[in-house]
């Protein structure tokens, strides 16, 4: 009777996919959510824990706006990745140079026809952050640094940045039009910093990167610039200021009508006295006769 009900539990295992580690494929990742800098090499990790299958099918597919494409199939980097990645034991993707394209879902695939659960993936999400950088709103008179890299090039670029479609002269004191002079052009790293920002240094900014190959140049970005609310900030203080003297005074004045003293208790509370209707027995009987209704 022992060997029958073990296939039964057997059975039912294998049917709710509860399989022992060692008869199929199990696969685990280090990271399921992956953060890159651009241009940098990442890995997307696939463990295999367990398989018994010597040489199993491995797969890897890039879904981007919930379109799948391959990007590992039949032992060879394809599609997206095709000459930028290699596959690493054992089943990892190494990108040699993340981009902003490659921001995206992956799944890892792998199939094992000999073991008992012979099919196992993983998905993995994958994001690239620019090197650019321009700041979306900034306040007027505090410093900010706009950036802009670019790594493929070589020789190694140079950088120019524009603002509103117009060159920044790399010595804010040459140039024809006024603009604001605290600003200063680093052109081997590509840094665009700011000492004390102003109103008109709003607008779209973009750089270009250049060697003697050529140019590169990334989108335009807007950057806004606001003034400091000096009069919102007052109304602010004043209106706790007064709130607080507000609370403070009825405090105060519920403290001198007594409302928060413990006599009120006692004093509001009139006790008969024994000429009015009540008969307090002694001491000794533990009890009052009542003689006639009172009251309070």
């Amino acid at each position: 009777m022992a060997i029958p009900r073990l296939i039964a539990c057997f059975v039912v295992y294998t049917s709710l996919g509860l399989i022992p580690s060692s008869l199929g494929v199990i696969l685990r990742t280090m990271d399921k959510i992956v953060w890159a800098n651009e241009f940098e090499p990442i890995e997307l990790t696939c463990l295999i824990e367990s398989i018994s299958t010597n040489n199993p099918r491995i797969e890897w597919k890039k879904i981007k706006n919930g379109v799948p494409s391959y990007v590992y199939f039949q032992n060879r980097i394809a599609g997206d990745l095709d000459q930028r990645a290699q596959l690493r034991e054992p089943a990892n993707i190494l990108i040699f140079n993340a981009t902003r394209s490659d921001t995206a879902e992956y799944r890892c695939e792998v199939a094992a026809i000999e073991d008992q659960r012979d099919f196992d993936e993983i998905l993995i999400s994958l994001a690239v952050r620019d090197e650019n950088f321009v700041p979306e709103a900034v306040t007027v008179g505090t410093s900010t640094e706009l950036r802009c890299l670019e790594n493929e090039g070589f020789p190694a670029p140079l950088y120019r940045w524009f603002h509103n479609n117009e060159e920044l002269a790399q010595d804010p004191k040459n140039t024809p039009k006024p603009v604001n002079t605290s600003y200063s052009i680093n052109p081997d790293t590509g840094g665009l910093r700011f000492r004390i920002v102003k109103k008109e240094d709003a607008g779209e900014y973009y750089c270009q990167a250049k060697n003697d190959a050529g140019y590169a140049q990334c989108p335009s970005q807007m950057m806004e610039v606001y003034d400091v609310d000096i009069l919102g900030i007052f109304l602010k203080s004043f209106g706790g200021v007064v709130v607080f003297f507000g609370l403070a005074g009825t405090i105060c004045h519920s403290l001198k009508r007594g409302c928060f003293s413990n006599k009120g208790h006692n004093e509001n509370y009139n006790w008969p006295a024994q000429n009015e209707g009540v008969e307090y027995g002694d001491a000794d009987e533990g009890h009052f006769r009542h003689k006639s209704s009172f009251i309070i």
